[in-house]
């Protein structure tokens, strides 16, 4: 659980890393995107990915991912020491890993 829970405009970030995550900016748009407040992890069902919003270091966050990346699911982490397109707040982020490969495949054909 996040202790502080900052305002974040997720609007903004999720236009701010279009240019490297294409297809998260109309996921986003079209509510395919979900930010949870909370560790206890939840199936996607509709959703196309979700963003645990969780107050723990790069570390431990990427350990987190780490041990989650498997299955059906794509696990990613992102902390705002991370770099320019860094979520604003520490974050474990959930994907479905087909969707995500059949959209780099799409990327690398359309010469991305």
């Amino acid at each position: 659980m996040v202790r502080n829970r900052q305002s974040v405009d997720w609007s903004l970030y999720f236009l701010k890393i279009k240019p490297v995550c294409p297809w998260s900016w109309a996921a986003w748009q079209q509510g395919q995107i979900e930010i949870v407040y909370t560790r206890r992890i939840r199936p996607l069902g509709a959703y196309a990915a979700r963003v645990y919003v969780i107050d723990i270091s790069k570390r431990r966050l990427k350990r987190l991912a780490v041990l989650r990346d498997h299955g059906e699911d794509e696990w990613l982490w992102s902390h705002p020491e991370y770099g320019p397109y860094a979520t604003p707040v520490p974050c474990l982020i959930q994907q479905d890993r087909e969707r995500l490969n059949t959209i780099r495949k799409q990327l690398m054909l359309a010469g991305h």
